[in-house]
């Protein structure tokens, strides 16, 4: 099982990485997260919905991926509520305390596919959730260490250096566990190391002796990955400069076309971008703001969406919710002025709906 000191520290590649080291290694090998919550989502062969790391992590393994490699998906909808969504299909809305009382089903759901997939495969790698180390959810946990001992796993634990302070996350980390918890991690991994490992390895050498545990691992930084994102946490860091700062020669910088993706507050499947952001000339930002607002350049209908070639209005799990967004939001307006200035917008899935005439939801199933 790989469990990870925060959220986005590479548990999804280190997971989709053994699997394909254990693929090459010449055993059958299957992906497992027995909870995910997450808008982006992959859809397998027989129609059924699961979380779009598992997918991947199924494609390094070189195998179909299955509902049984993500039992439990939650799809949030508003605040505090989820669509769940049991083996592939809608199962119910709930909100989280809701959920919180759910988990004993949950949990069984959970081991139904995991026994499945313990009888077909040699080797199953398990990806945790966020952090193991949120102490208040450890009760009823059924996707980190709780999974652990329901499945006897041994546990890798990844920080990400990247971000800093990967010594003391991964130190506190294991300080939060108890003393059975910690009998289960058997090795540690740095996650997007740069520079010099010389001068990681005293750090490495003391965390070894205060721990007791081995660091088995660290794995380089590696630049320009396109595999899809698990969370929003990826959009966070998105450049989303204002049009002052890209600078006015596009020539300049090689960039040809500039593309805008709305980020709305319950944006889903962002990652069907990912080929926009891969392709030579193009450059795409997630903007939740209006970019030039109040400035020379944003002072026109238009809102300072002008700087951009196309704006797109994404997938959502809440239409209308985010259709209040962006008119709260100023987009509402912006987007007519864009629009009627010769801009083009592009709608999927949610956004496009929102492109219609009228959007409306009688039994209230999103938004009240």
């Amino acid at each position: 099982m790989v469990q990870g000191t925060a959220s986005h520290v590479g548990k999804s590649l280190i997971t989709a990485a053994l699997c394909r080291i254990f693929a090459d290694m010449g055993l059958q090998v299957a992906p497992f997260k027995s909870q995910n919550m997450a808008l982006n989502s992959s859809v397998t062969a027989d129609g059924s919905e699961i979380g779009r790391a598992q997918a991947f992590q199924a494609l390094a393994a070189g195998i179909e991926p299955t509902v049984d490699m993500n039992p439990v998906l939650l799809k949030p909808t508003g605040d505090s509520v989820s669509q769940v969504i049991i083996h592939g299909r809608v199962y119910a809305q709930m909100s989280a305390r809701e959920y919180h009382s759910f988990k004993p089903e949950a949990a069984r759901f959970v081991m139904e596919s995991f026994e499945r997939l313990s009888k077909e495969y040699d080797v199953i790698v398990i990806e945790g959730a966020g952090s193991p180390a949120e102490i208040n959810l450890r009760r009823g946990d059924i996707v980190n260490m709780g999974l652990a001992e329901m499945t006897d796993s041994p546990v890798l634990l990844v920080g990400d250096i990247d971000r800093g302070g990967v010594f003391a996350s991964l130190l506190g980390t294991v300080e939060l566990l108890t003393d059975d918890e910690k009998e289960r991690v058997k090795g540690l991994i740095i996650n997007k190391f740069r520079g010099d490992i010389d001068l990681l390895t005293p750090g490495i050498e003391e965390m070894e002796a205060r721990i007791g545990k081995p660091f088995i691992g660290v794995v380089p930084n590696i630049p320009g990955l396109t595999l899809p994102d698990e969370d929003g946490v990826a959009i966070e860091r998105s450049n989303r400069r204002s049009p002052g700062a890209r600078g006015a020669d596009k020539k300049a910088s090689g960039t040809q076309v500039r593309v805008a993706v709305i980020r709305l507050p319950r944006i889903s499947n962002f990652t069907d971008f990912d080929p926009i952001k891969a392709t030579a000339g193009v450059e795409l930002e997630f903007i939740d703001s209006l970019p030039g607002v109040g400035t020379a350049n944003g002072a026109n209908s238009a809102g300072g969406l002008g700087a951009f070639d196309l704006v797109i209005i994404p997938g959502t799990k809440n239409v209308i919710g985010d259709l209040h967004w962006l008119k709260e939001e100023g987009f509402f307006m912006a987007l007519k002025g864009y629009a009627a200035a010769g801009g083009r917008v592009m709608g999927i899935c949610g956004g496009f709906q929102m492109l219609g005439k009228s959007v409306s939801d009688p039994c209230g199933v999103e938004a009240g």
